[in-house]
Parts: C-alpha cells; structure tokens; sequence
C-alpha cells in the first residue's frame, strides 16, 4: 500500500507547491510510482510548476463524484512516466468535504507508491481535504518569524497524527540571513517543535524554472540535490543534511 503525505504550511510563500513538485520528481527519479495531487481549490498551480499547465481536463473532484476513473483523471509527466498529477477543480461543481477523501485515498494507496499532497496555505477546507484523511505530513516553513508562528499554529491542528508522522522542512534558507538574525535551523525546529526532514537552499533558478515549467533537477543541480536528498529520507534512507 502506498502512502499520502499532505503537504501543509501556515502561510503562503513558503515554498509548498515548490517542495511538493521537485520531491515528487526525486522519488520519481529514484524510481518510485507517484502521485503529485493539488488540493488548492480555485487557485491550482501544481500543474504549472511541473510544467503539465492546462494539460490536466479532469481533476479529483471528478473522480470523487464518479464522472471518472483516477487513471482517467491523472496526467503523466512526459519526462518523468512514474509521475502522476491529480489536479484541483478550479470551479467545483459542487461541494467537497473531507471524509470523500477516504475513498479517493483509498484509490491512491492501491496505484502509487507515494502520493504527495499539496494543501493550500491556511487552515481552511483545502488543509482538511489534504490532511484529514493522509497518512503522514510535512509542514513547510522558512526561518521567518511570522512563517514560524504559523508554522506552530499548523501543527496544533496536526495532533491527530502519531508521533513521527509529522516532520518539518524548513524552505529558502540564506546562510547570511541565518547570521544576520543570529538564528539556526534548530531554532526553527524548536520553535516548530517537529522533527526535521530537510532544509532547501534559496535558490535564484528557482523563478527561471517555475515560469518556464521546467523541473528544478533539470536548470541547478544544487538546490535539486536537497530535494533529492530529502525524497530519499522519504524512501525510508539514511541522508546527512546538506550544508547551506
């Protein structure tokens, strides 16, 4: 059975939708089936950072309801075949609540080895339909004060979950801005109060690749190797941390 990581954060502009795509196409990378699956109602932009924008003419809402089948639904990336994308209704046609997660996870579980979720920012509908029902999640933060106390509030309503189950990855880390503020990434973990899965670089490719829809592993070889790196402690492996 394959397992649903919600990818959460108390804010935007943290990152998020950047993780959840070049994590899932590291574990593609490493071989694995995967699902990238946007819960961002309205507001989808997972299918522009993998580069599959407007490729995607059902969405899982249409699975949910019946109008098709997951594999129907699904897009495949044309340089990464084992990655799937799921897409978010922009217009819903009507409404979606969590507990019709369960089955569409269900599904999932059954077809992918790992399923990585992109909830919108904030704790509304969009967080419950991704988290509610998911096996595991991943809170994304940066070393932000303001991104770090939300960062708190999202873990609180994270409690369900078992220990373990929740890490944290803290996101556009700049070591002068570390120095500048006198902080380190074991503040942002104590402050979080979740363990650490990794930490991802500021990365100036990062525009250049999301508005050209490329996969970050394909313009800097940098910033993908933490990705690639925090994919593998996904995997279940054992990886030192990067050095920023």
């Amino acid at each position: 059975m394959g397992k649903i990581i919600a990818v959460v954060s108390g804010k935007g502009g943290t990152g998020k939708t950047s993780f959840t795509a070049n994590t899932g196409l590291a574990l593609a990378a490493l071989g694995y089936h995967v699902l990238c699956l946007d819960c961002d109602i309205t507001l989808r932009n997972l299918d522009l950072t993998l580069g599959l924008g407007d490729r995607a003419l059902m969405d899982f809402s249409d699975v949910i309801a019946g109008r098709c089948t997951l594999q129907e639904a699904v897009v495949s990336h044309p340089k990464y075949p084992s990655l799937d994308l799921l897409a978010a209704p922009v217009d819903p046609k009507e409404a979606l609540r969590p507990e019709q997660m369960a089955e569409l996870y269900r599904q999932i579980r059954e077809e992918y080895s790992y399923c990585l979720v992109d909830a919108p920012a904030g704790l509304g509908l969009g967080f419950h339909l991704a988290a509610d029902y998911a096996d595991n999640a991943v809170v994304v933060t940066t070393t932000d004060q303001a991104a770090l106390r939300d960062a708190q509030r999202t873990v609180m309503e994270l409690d369900r979950f078992p220990t373990g189950s929740v890490h944290l990855v803290v996101g556009r880390v700049q070591r002068r801005m570390l120095r500048a503020l006198h902080t380190t990434i074991d503040d942002a973990i104590d402050t979080a109060g979740l363990p650490l899965l990794g930490v991802i670089p500021e990365d100036g490719d990062m525009p250049y690749a999301l508005n050209q829809g490329l996969p970050l592993r394909d313009c800097n070889d940098y910033s993908a190797k933490a990705y690639e790196n925090i994919a593998k402690r996904i995997a279940g492996r054992r990886v030192p941390l990067m050095k920023i």
